[in-house]
């Protein structure tokens, strides 16, 4: 039998909130316990500085040029940011750095453009592992995409994990996780699994709140209540290919913007971009075998009153979040990549033909080590 291990992973999101860090103990292929979970956010000047790194990386990606600089900046940050989370976190909990075997790390995606074969998580593997005393996962999407796969989303195999406790016999069951992009995982009655990215997640309320009010989220969706949904502006972005193509399939986070709704005011605005979320979750229901009887939503979407009630008005059936299930919703991800790490260690698949489009199921990830 595999052995146990504590594993710690780390995630860091396309929303640019900050850092989650989780404990779990697992083999790769059961998850034996829960540990403690803990966030460290950015500060304005960090999320600026990460930003920056996006925006000269959507440059790198159509003219094809030298790696700018402002990646290799927001590289050090991420980096040594999440140095400083895990050495918190270990002192934290009162853990000794001997009880961690391993460490997953993500790193923080800039650009993903699997069809060009461009994936860019910035994020320094040997470093980390250099700096904390312990071996470190990393670099989980690249191998996927260099053998024809989306190389995301890499959650659905630890989403399955955990479901398994959950299911019903006879019904298909979808997991949402909404990011700055959203994705499902789509559990069929028999069992199998499909994952694919639905659309845009949080990106682009948070982008359009920013603008306005120089804040990074629509708290509690108070500015989409206080707004009226243009119905119109969301049939037209429904009429996208990208909901027609069939998965898997995944986004960039700067794939849809908030750029539709210019004109509007904030809280119409608010409002028409929290309901094409919840619209472009109801067409994913295309690519699924048979509608789900229930959705259980992780991400920081599920915080907001106003997206919830358009996924339940969109989707009429039972949608909760996943913390009615016993889930830590706020650290799904990175309890995946903890997961995922033990299961790169072991030489596991960390995607499948269903999830990502890989020809076979596909290892991936590199471990660096302290030496």
């Amino acid at each position: 039998m595999a052995q146990i291990l504590k594993v710690i992973g780390l995630m860091s999101g396309t929303s640019l909130d900050g850092i989650d860090v989780a404990l779990i103990e697992t083999d790769g292929e059961r998850v034996l316990g829960f540990g403690p979970a803990m966030a460290l956010a950015y500060s304005p000047e960090e999320r600026a500085i990460l930003k920056a790194a996006l925006d000269a990386a959507a440059g790198m990606a159509t003219r094809g040029n030298e790696r700018p600089q402002e990646l290799d900046r927001a590289e050090r940050l991420v980096t040594e940011k999440h140095a400083e989370a895990v050495k918190a976190f270990i002192a934290g909990q009162g853990l000794s750095e001997g009880e961690v075997a391993l460490v997953g790390f993500h790193g923080q995606t800039v650009l993903h453009r699997p069809k060009d074969q461009w994936t860019v998580q910035l994020g320094m593997g040997e470093d980390l592992a250099r700096t904390l005393g312990i071996p470190v996962a990393f670099d989980f999407r690249t191998r996927d995409v260099a053998a024809g796969g989306e190389g995301a989303p890499l959650v659905p195999l630890y989403h399955q994990a955990l479901a398994e406790t959950l299911r019903r016999p006879g019904e298909a069951l979808a997991i949402l996780n909404i990011g700055g992009v959203a994705n499902v995982t789509y559990l069929d009655a028999q069992g199998g699994v499909l994952a694919f990215d639905t659309g845009p997640g949080n990106a682009p309320i948070d982008d359009w709140v920013m603008r306005h009010l120089g804040v990074p989220v629509d708290a509690n969706g108070a500015h989409a209540a206080r707004g009226r949904v243009d119905e119109t502006i969301v049939a037209r972005l429904l009429l996208h290919p990208w909901f027609q193509e069939a998965p898997p399939k995944s986004l960039d986070r700067q794939d849809f913007t908030s750029a539709p709704v210019e004109g509007l005011s904030l809280e119409d605005g608010a409002a028409t971009l929290t309901a094409f979320t919840a619209a472009s979750v109801a067409a994913a229901r295309a690519h699924m075998a048979a509608a789900p009887a229930r959705w259980i939503v992780c991400g920081g979407g599920r915080h907001n009153p106003s997206l919830m009630k358009a996924l339940r008005d969109y989707l009429n059936v039972s949608v909760e979040p996943c913390d009615v299930v016993g889930w830590r919703g706020d650290f799904i991800e990175a309890e995946a990549f903890a997961f995922l790490a033990a299961r790169a260690m072991r030489g596991l698949p960390l995607s499948l033909p269903t999830t990502t489009g890989v020809p076979e199921p596909m290892p991936g990830g590199r471990i660096a080590t302290p030496d």
